[in-house]
């Protein structure tokens, strides 16, 4: 009788690319995904240790797996990803019933771990960083679905001051672009719809040579890939290469996620963030005109140590300017290790919540204007998922990366379908599928 096993991830989209990895080494290894955590012979949490919020979910969560543990004691319970990396002793401390602790890059070891694990009682821990592990020829186990998480390359060279990333990813190294193009034509075979192309950088990729816009356009080249994304990218590694190629390809989503974290000068100094806020604004115009009609999200901290009221005006300043279509907004969190850690003039609770709100608030308005843009416009969507509030309707995203709720008619999930907008309510909008006859009406 074969093994089970079962895995929770936390985190970024890197994250989920790593579980699908780490099911596929399983599943070779002869063991079994069951959904039933209490049934499960092995249970698994890949962990994110980027904000502190997460490390507090992963740490509950861990009790209950303590009191499955206390009803069958040869449950076997593994931390993976970054916060066993971070955290190793903490983990080892204060939870004695953790069997096994794997950092990002030894996945590779976790079914001999396993097996070792069943013959004694030591803990096993392996959170050794490498400088060459990329998982090459390693492909993940995907659940059905329509988008397909592709790891391009693996670490981080940036060392930006608030992010721990790579002290628990290492430096960036990249894989082959044969490796990859295999892994996209398994999961377009695989009836996946959308590639998206992951990095902690990803267009910092660079394989002997190859840069990211080489990269994309071999990707988009593949035969019946219907659409292609990535994320993130760095401002500072963003090309007119990159762009030429997102405007020659129709594959390739016209979407650009581009990070400002904040927008005065001193506090990005600070951040280590490498370009100015009129670089910033700048690449947003180039962008802008290179790409018509683009859709670009963005990060957004505030509260970085040391950022006053003026400073950080000037980041809804920068948002003015650019009007993002969307925004990742947080409030800062003191990661140890880092160099912000270190930092002694920290901003208060109130006033980053506070802070908070307001950038919130100023990107609900524009949000909220540049979806109006898209009334009586015709999209093509990608159907994705059934909408939660209507068993007769549709939820999918537009190329630009807005979400839209529209009517079934007689297509599947997986489709790219033509839909008329109707109209904008918040960050959704909602629309009515054209036929091809209505759609040259309409043009």
């Amino acid at each position: 009788m074969s093994k089970s096993y079962h895995i929770e991830t936390y985190g970024c989209q890197m994250n989920v690319a790593d579980s699908e990895l780490v099911s596929s080494m399983l599943q070779k290894a002869g063991y079994k995904e069951i959904s039933d955590i209490q049934k499960a012979d092995a249970i698994f949490v890949n962990t994110c240790a980027i904000r502190e919020h997460a490390e507090d979910k992963v740490h509950s969560r861990l009790g209950f797996y303590n009191k499955i543990k206390k009803q069958k004691p040869s449950t076997v319970i593994g931390v993976l990803g970054c916060m066993a990396q971070n955290l190793k002793e903490d983990i080892l401390e204060s939870k004695p019933y953790v069997d096994i602790v794997l950092g990002p890059d030894s996945y590779r070891k976790l079914p001999s771990m396993l097996e070792q694990r069943t013959k004694n009682s030591s803990h096993i821990v392996d959170t050794k960083l490498s400088r060459f592990e990329v998982y090459e020829n390693l492909f993940p186990s995907r659940n059905d679905g329509v988008n397909a998480w592709v790891s391009i390359m693996r670490g981080c060279d940036k060392f930006c001051t608030f992010c721990i990333v790579p002290f628990t990813r290492g430096r960036e190294r990249s894989r082959s672009i044969s490796s990859i193009k295999d892994e996209v034509s398994i999961a377009i075979d695989n009836g996946f719809s959308e590639i998206t192309l992951l990095g902690q950088n990803v267009n910092s990729y660079d394989y002997e040579g190859n840069k990211f816009h080489k990269l994309l356009e071999e990707i988009a080249q593949i035969k019946n890939v219907k659409r292609i994304r990535y994320t993130s990218p760095h401002p500072k590694d963003m090309t007119m290469d990159v762009l030429n190629v997102m405007n020659g390809y129709s594959n390739i989503c016209n979407y650009v996620h581009l990070p400002l974290q904040a927008g005065n000068n001193k506090v990005l100094k600070r951040m280590n963030r490498t370009y100015t806020r009129e670089e910033f604004v700048q690449l947003s115009n180039v962008i802008r005109d290179r790409l018509p009609g683009v859709g670009i999200s963005t990060d957004i901290i505030v509260g970085f140590p040391g950022e006053n009221d003026l400073e950080f005006q000037e980041t809804l300043d920068v948002m003015k300017e650019v009007m993002f279509d969307s925004a990742y907004t947080f409030k800062y969190s003191s990661r140890p290790g880092t160099k912000a850690a270190e930092y002694k003039d920290h901003v208060s609770e109130d006033v980053k919540q506070f802070r908070l709100e307001s950038v919130m608030s100023l990107q609900r308005e524009h949000t909220s204007n540049r979806n109006k843009k898209f009334i009586n416009n015709i999209e093509m969507v990608l159907v994705e998922k059934e909408s939660k509030r209507s068993k007769d309707r549709w939820a999918g995203r537009t190329d630009s990366n807005k979400w839209v709720i529209f009517n079934k008619k007689s297509e599947k999930i997986g489709d790219i379908v033509p839909v008329i907008i109707t109209s904008a309510h918040g960050i959704t909008l909602q629309g009515e599928i054209q036929k091809i006859q209505e759609m040259e009406l309409t043009l």
